[in-house]
């Protein structure tokens, strides 16, 4: 039997805009015939291309990491976008990613392999499956990737929830079996080692339990979830174009900085320069905090702005990108601790992350001395403290201070513009995120051209940007 095989070589990585390949292998009915191994690797390319391309940058500009400025992305920074914006994100989803995840599953099982392998193939559907639910609100799921339905039927979120949930605790129980691992090369990300799949299986479970609010089960979930940085799920790169971060092709090689810059908002938590800064006023740091490493890190200053550090730090050629990390899980353990453990729980946790980023952390070539990240105590939240001066309650004000880290965390990641609309009904503490215009952060990115055209189960009416799915209302 043969098998649709999309994107099986990092060259791929090439897509940074998703325009740059259109049209290749977008016939179904004369797909390619491929082994297990190449269209595992296709799939785990496509999750590159899905989590850390024009996904993760569309979702920054309605989250305050980035602004528009020109062309295409000054109208998605101003929110004036049509349906057929989003017909290359959708194929990133489901064909670039699930399908290929699905088509893999298939043929390792043809092949004789379940065990490792399954497992590993069932975490990253549940990756795409999930990303795309917290996004889009109600999508196909059991019925999605299968080229003999031509219109899949659409299940509503928490349900797609709950499906994707039970499909991590397949994925666990299948790579916990030890057997069956995957050949070698054929995953790129840890080359088919157990441990770390099942620690990213269990942070998955704790990131798609926060997106629902259930934050007993994500408390749960994220204390057997990654346990290390060497852990993490990063898409690896190279020094050879084909291999390159997918920012640093968008910002270094096609050379959009004149039409992306980092937002205001964002840079103003962490430029320690206030004569620099364009809100001083916002500056996170503080007698325990210095955020100078970071913004290093991060960014850069040319004649266009602020942008991406594309020479030695996020969005340099050879950096790693962050997918599914430990220092997500480690502020997951933080918020959903202190929601369903108490307050002591939380500072507790959020003191573990802050002496790993006082250690360096995630950010790779800083320099030691730009770093400070002490520790804080119950002082430090009750009223006047150092992290609360203007007078909230402690639990708020702790609250308050783990979602401002989680954002500044998750800059250039999905996982932004989702804690924006999961916090934005709360009346006390949430993420202060200003609309780029207007009074309203879109709410949801739009069902595409391509799937309201081909699939008459699409929902009637089709949502608007700024309506919010059912887990955010």
């Amino acid at each position: 039997m043969k098998r649709l095989l999309l994107f099986t070589t990092i060259a791929v990585l090439m897509t940074a805009c998703g325009d740059l390949v259109d049209g290749i292998n977008q016939d179904p009915n004369n797909p390619t015939s491929a082994s297990y191994q190449n269209i595992l690797t296709g799939a785990e390319v496509g999750n590159i291309i899905l989590n850390t391309g024009e996904t993760a940058r569309r979702a920054g500009i309605f989250s305050g990491y980035y602004e528009g400025i020109d062309r295409q992305h000054q109208g998605f920074y101003n929110y004036t976008l049509t349906t057929s914006d989003f017909n290359s994100l959708w194929y990133d989803l489901y064909v670039d990613t699930y399908r290929n995840a699905l088509e893999a599953e298939v043929a390792a099982a043809e092949e004789g392999l379940t065990g490792v392998t399954k497992g590993i193939t069932q975490v990253l559907q549940a990756l795409a499956i999930g990303t795309g639910a917290a996004l889009y609100g109600d999508i196909p799921f059991a019925e999605a990737g299968r080229i003999e339905i031509e219109n899949p039927i659409y299940e509503d979120q928490l349900s797609v929830y709950a499906g994707v949930q039970s499909l991590l605790d397949e994925a666990i129980t299948n790579l916990q079996t030890g057997t069956d691992r995957p050949a070698g090369g054929a995953d790129i990300y840890f080359d088919g080692a157990v441990a770390p799949w099942i620690e990213v299986a269990y942070s998955l479970k704790a990131r798609f339990y926060l997106q629902t609010k259930d934050y007993s089960a994500a408390y749960a979930a994220a204390g057997n979830g990654i346990s290390s940085i060497n852990n993490a799920l990063y898409a690896p790169h190279g020094t050879g174009i084909q291999e390159s971060n997918l920012s640093y092709l968008f910002f270094a090689v096609e050379v959009r900085g004149a039409d992306v810059i980092t937002a205001d908002y964002i840079t103003s938590l962490l430029q320690s320069n206030s004569a620099e800064n364009p809100i001083p006023e916002n500056y996170r740091g503080n007698a325990k905090t210095d955020e100078t490493g970071r913004f290093n890190f991060y960014f850069t200053t040319n004649s266009l702005g602020v942008q991406p550090n594309t020479t030695n730090g996020f969005a340099a050629q050879t950096a790693n990108a962050p997918i599914v990390t430990y220092e997500e899980n480690l502020l997951i353990l933080a918020e959903a601790g202190l929601r369903s453990q108490g307050f002591a729980t939380g500072l507790g946790h959020l003191n573990d992350y802050r002496a790993f980023m006082n250690n360096g952390g995630y950010l790779v070539n800083a320099d030691p001395a730009q770093i400070r990240y002490e520790a804080y105590t119950n002082e430090d939240f009750n009223n006047g403290g150092l992290e609360n001066p203007t007078g909230l309650n402690p639990d708020d004000a702790l609250l308050k201070e783990i979602l401002e880290e989680r954002y500044v965390t998750f800059f250039g990641q999905i996982e932004g513009f989702n804690d924006v609309r999961r916090t934005a009904g709360e009346t006390t503490v949430k993420v202060q995120v200003p609309p780029n215009i207007g009074t309203e952060i879109p709410g949801r990115f739009l069902y595409p051209q391509t799937e309201i055209d081909r699939n008459a189960n699409v929902p009637k009416p089709i949502p608007g940007l700024f309506e919010a799915t059912d887990i955010n209302k």
